[in-house]
């Protein structure tokens, strides 16, 4: 979409992303994970999947309380979410799933207009839908993109954060030194992975020369962020990993425009959250096992790792 269609339902759950309102969400943010590095911590069984102890569960949680999903359904969602992501999902199974995931919101949305709540689906029902604002299917559709974005992305990101931190012993130890770091050692991490790997597909309105080639107006054009991310011309020594960065402020990891990642505020409060907790409370946490076995996810738009087997 774009202008005035996209302003048009950008608009409706802007302030719910803004950044006072995740301050608000901070502390509950900290007690999802304080409560999953708790269980974490009390298993006996060495090693444990990072990712399914910690990574995913975080941003699912999160998304499920802010929009008012039921967090018990996360299987149906995750599973789903995994192939509308795939790059080897077929556009028949890619549909499936959609209109799954379709009929599962249909059905909250439904259940939203006789009992609301206190969440963001409850109020898109009745500030939205039933004021003619928006049609059930748009809601759905919106509500489809919320919940799949908003845990696949930070999910991947908070697993590929530990292995990395832990790859790099000494940017983690100024990390531990002065946790005042945290923040701008997670948009060196955003720069770092850029996780959405798929380009932006844009067409052209006008001519316009990039890198000395000209592109007409009427022509596609893919824009790579994870490629921009490492930009010499922006970035000094762009393929080294540096917590201390003073250039980082310009990476694109969010995109850029009005199409910029509404969830950017929240997932970096996740993200910074976690990797305080994490290696504050888990101080001898390490890799179990080789690197080169890890299996990373190079087959979906989102980059990451299957799983991250941890001990300490």
């Amino acid at each position: 979409m774009d202008f005035p269609e996209h302003t048009t339902y950008r608009r409706m759950i802007t302030k719910d992303f803004l950044h006072r309102r995740v301050e608000q969400l901070r502390p509950r943010i900290e007690n999802i994970i304080d409560d999953l590095l708790d269980t974490m911590l009390a298993t006996e069984e060495r090693p444990v999947d990072l990712v399914r102890a910690l990574a995913l569960p975080v941003p699912s949680i999160v998304i499920c309380e802010l929009l008012g999903v039921p967090y018990q359904d996360h299987a149906l969602f995750q599973t789903r979410s995994n192939v509308l992501f795939s790059r080897e999902a077929t556009a028949e199974q890619a549909m499936t799933c959609f209109q799954e995931l379709a009929g599962y919101l249909g059905e909250l949305v439904g259940k939203k207009a006789a009992e609301p709540g206190d969440d963001l689906t409850s109020r898109l029902v009745t500030e939205q839908l039933m004021t003619g604002a928006i049609t059930p299917e748009a809601l759905v559709a919106m509500l489809v993109l919320l919940l799949t974005a908003g845990h696949e992305t930070t999910a991947n990101m908070i697993s590929l954060s530990a292995l990395t931190l832990l790859q790099h012993p000494e940017q983690l130890a100024k990390l531990r030194a002065d946790p005042d770091k945290v923040p701008t050692a997670v948009e060196e991490l955003l720069r770092y992975h850029t996780v959405a790997a798929s380009g932006a597909r844009r067409v052209a309105v006008a001519d316009i020369e990039i890198g000395g080639q000209l592109v007409r107006a009427g022509e596609g054009v893919i824009l790579a962020y994870d490629a921009a991310n490492r930009d010499g011309s922006v970035f000094d020594d762009p393929d080294a990993f540096d917590i201390d960065r003073s250039d980082v402020d310009q990476h694109l990891a969010f995109g850029y425009g009005p199409h910029q990642c509404i969830d950017q505020q929240l997932a970096r409060a996740e993200l910074q959250i976690v990797t305080r907790k994490l290696f504050e409370r888990v101080p001898t946490l390490r890799l179990a096992g080789d690197l080169a076995e890890l299996p990373f996810r190079r087959d979906a738009a989102v980059y990451g790792l299957q799983e991250l087997p941890v001990t300490w």
